[in-house]
């Protein structure tokens, strides 16, 4: 079919030119929303020295605390596994850590946990359970008011010695709660069921990075929109020697306990003073900017 009807080329240019500038703006609201500032509406932590809670915390790094100290008896005994030669088979060559106290102690009714399954969970479990409280009452939100919401959970974890300690000698001991209570994706899924949360539920392991790349991700689910709220961090807890007998081995430990990550000094003990009185110099310049 022909038709003799003029093509009026300038209203098909009109309507290109907007359909292009609609696809522009689109673009740009999307490299925007890229680059939109996070909010961190509340924090909860438990770290070596007693600092549980984001206060107490900052007061450990102006105050220039050392929270390093001996293996506690109740992890392993320190004597059985010490040496000070990293190559000696079997042994670790440092004495010293930083360790949470009392990771024994968990309130598993208020969890809504039975006194049977919280046997078999790992301390870390419990420990991102306290601390995720913790941190959503520091936000001034009601964790029931969230149930069915689509906030998202990344939590990093790369350590899981509890099992370990628990089923050694006997794997006989291992009931239906030994896989959820000693995989690392329960952890995640664990908040995420607790609290009811719709949104992503990840546990991410990328070593020691696992708690910065969890953050990373949280973020990246606020600025794609997937969720509108997240939940994010990470635990920790040396329950077990092997692995620090593994990175001894590595010659990845510095015999006095203290990370000196990258420094040319990490294995030098005079180093870590100077290490800590620069911590605590940019702490105080951190305080008098605000």
């Amino acid at each position: 079919m022909v038709s003799n009807d003029p093509i009026d080329y300038p209203a098909k240019l009109r309507a290109a030119v907007a359909a292009l500038q609609k696809q522009q703006e689109k673009i740009a609201a999307l490299e925007a929303r890229q680059h939109e500032p996070i909010a961190i509406i509340g924090m909860g932590c438990r770290f070596p020295g007693g600092a549980d809670d984001p206060d107490a915390f900052w007061h450990r790094l102006l105050d220039g605390v050392d929270a390093i100290r001996e293996v506690p008896a109740a992890r392993w005994p320190v004597d059985a596994f010490y040496d000070e030669n990293a190559d000696a088979p079997g042994t670790m060559s440092t004495r010293w850590g930083g360790f949470l106290d009392d990771v024994d102690r968990f309130d598993a009714r208020f969890f809504r946990i039975s006194p049977r399954e919280a046997v078999s969970m790992d301390p870390q479990q419990r420990v991102l359970l306290e601390v995720s409280w913790h941190a959503l009452e520091h936000a001034g939100l009601d964790p029931a008011r969230l149930n069915g919401s689509d906030t998202s959970v990344f939590v990093g974890l790369t350590a899981l010695d509890y099992a370990k300690v628990l089923y050694r000698d006997d794997v006989s001991r291992i009931d239906t709660y030994g896989a959820t209570g000693n995989v690392a994706n329960v952890a995640s899924g664990r908040l995420s069921y607790f609290y009811g949360f719709r949104g992503a539920s990840v546990t991410v392991d990328t070593a020691c990075s696992s708690s910065l790349v969890a953050i990373h991700l949280a973020c990246q689910s606020l600025r794609t929109g997937d969720a509108s709220m997240a939940l994010a961090g990470g635990v920790n807890l040396m329950l077990a020697p092997d692995n620090s007998v593994a990175v001894s081995r590595a010659h990845m430990l510095a015999p006095d306990g203290r990370c000196k990550t990258f420094d040319r000094a990490a294995r030098s003990e005079e180093h870590t003073s100077e290490l800590q009185s620069r911590l605590h110099l940019v702490c105080r310049l951190l305080l008098e900017k605000k």
